[in-house]
């Protein structure tokens, strides 16, 4: 699923975007030459972001002029190297940003050469200019290690144009949605899916709590979660990412850009941004690894589109449960933890933003989930009980059983009335 902006009605802090302009570099941020603003403040898609109670303008990551940057500025030349002149054969990958190609560079005076992802800006659209000037200010001074590293970047303006490059560190397992796709031969296995679960609320519990600055990642999804060698899950891609909202105001007003499926609904509806997006968008991911079901599949039945929809009638106890797991676990699947996974998403799922946990509340309730697993490693542990399929007829009697009691079933499952309101908003149209 690709990012885009959505459309909703333009709020008073909305201004018209700047024209392209020529960066050059002050520090580790960006600052365009003729008006000596900071390059990050040309990074939203149509409004300027503000911290709002009172409408006031704020500066995106204007702080960051005083953090250190240990990047590597790269000259196209050497990158152009690196990546055999971005050979097709050297190519990894393509998105909205542009290209990625895999290379080698040499670090300082180490004799030791590290492998890199080397992403190129596309020459069309302003936006993606943007997006890397993010990315610098990001990354440049932010370190974890389930973050994935930027090594470096190119900005050169010539005869040739406009090139901008950013230099990660290489992630050869892919990314979590490649993983998760029907196409994959080597589905991630449940214990595998709890360590993604618990890598990824490390990240961003670092990143909204861990710091003096609060950073709200905003597209948070399967696809922008890489798995390293030894399959440890770093975050990617920052290119839409903000800083969070001054100390005693309650949010930051923005331009709702983000992926179809995950945004939270709130935040489409107003343009309020907080953190609470962003565990908004972590319980949607919980579901998906629970199911191996992308939150929006166009190509499935209209009633299985739509995952949060599909879900909800099987949640009500454990022996409906069983039919949205996914069925590459061959029914040999951990149900007491999948079911305790699936709560903490209900969690992250309700209605009501400021009842949604903080994500180092939700990283403690992940590692309750898989303390227990680990101790249990070299015996026959509860969780490798293996759990019968449902059959054929099963499956279709319950996916054709709609009840109203239902919701009401599992709001007292699940102690709360949340699930009765979570998807009542309506999904908005895409431009």
């Amino acid at each position: 699923m690709e990012c885009f902006p959505f459309n909703i009605r333009k709020g008073k802090d909305d201004t018209k975007p700047s024209e392209p302009a020529s960066f050059q570099s002050s520090g580790n941020v960006f600052t365009d030459r003729g008006t000596g603003k900071s390059g990050s403040e040309f990074n939203s898609w149509n409004v300027s972001d503000s911290s709002t109670n009172s409408g006031r303008n704020r500066n995106t990551f204007s702080g960051f002029s005083q953090q250190s940057s240990n990047l590597r500025a790269f000259t196209f030349a050497d990158l152009r190297l690196v990546t055999k002149n971005f050979s097709r054969s050297t190519k990894i990958g393509e998105g909205g940003f542009g290209c990625v190609y895999r290379g080698v560079v040499k670090i300082s005076e180490d004799p030791k050469k590290l492998d890199v992802a080397v992403k190129q800006l596309g020459k069309t659209g302003f936006q993606g200019h943007k997006e890397w000037i993010t990315e610098v200010n990001v990354l440049g001074v932010v370190e974890h290690p389930n973050l994935v590293k930027l090594v470096g970047y190119c900005a050169e303006d010539d005869e040739r144009g406009i090139q901008r490059l950013l230099v990660y560190e290489f992630m050869p397992n892919g990314s979590v949605h490649d993983h998760l796709s029907t196409r994959s031969q080597n589905p991630l296995s449940w214990e595998m899916r709890l360590k993604v679960a618990q890598d990824t609320a490390r990240g961003l519990a670092y990143l909204h709590e861990d710091m003096d600055f609060q950073i709200i990642f905003r597209d948070f999804k399967s696809s922008n979660i890489l798995l390293d060698e030894q399959w440890n899950a770093k975050l990617s891609d920052f290119g839409l990412a903000r800083l969070g909202p001054e100390e005693g105001l309650t949010h930051v007003s923005t331009a709702v850009v983000g992926t179809m499926g995950y945004a939270a609904p709130e935040y489409i509806q107003t343009g309020r941004l907080t953190s609470k997006n962003d565990v908004w968008s972590y319980g949607v991911f919980l579901y998906e690894l629970i199911t191996g079901r992308q939150p929006i599949d166009r190509n499935r039945p209209k009633s299985e589109q739509k995952l949060l929809e599909w879900v909800r009638p099987y949640l009500s106890n454990p022996k409906k449960f069983r039919v949205i797991i996914d069925p590459r676990f061959e029914g040999k699947y951990p149900i007491k933890s999948a079911l305790k996974l699936s709560k903490i998403a209900n969690q992250c799922l309700a209605r009501n933003p400021k009842t949604r946990p903080k994500m180092s509340e939700v990283l403690e309730l992940v590692n309750q989930i898989i303390d227990p697993l680990a101790k249990a490693e070299g015996t026959k542990p509860e969780r490798a009980l293996s759990v019968p399929q449902a059959t054929p007829k099963e499956v279709a009697h319950q996916r054709s059983t709609e009840q109203t009691g239902r919701i009401r079933q599992m709001s007292k499952y699940y102690n709360g009335s949340w699930l009765a309101r979570i998807w009542s908003s309506k999904l908005v149209k895409t431009s």
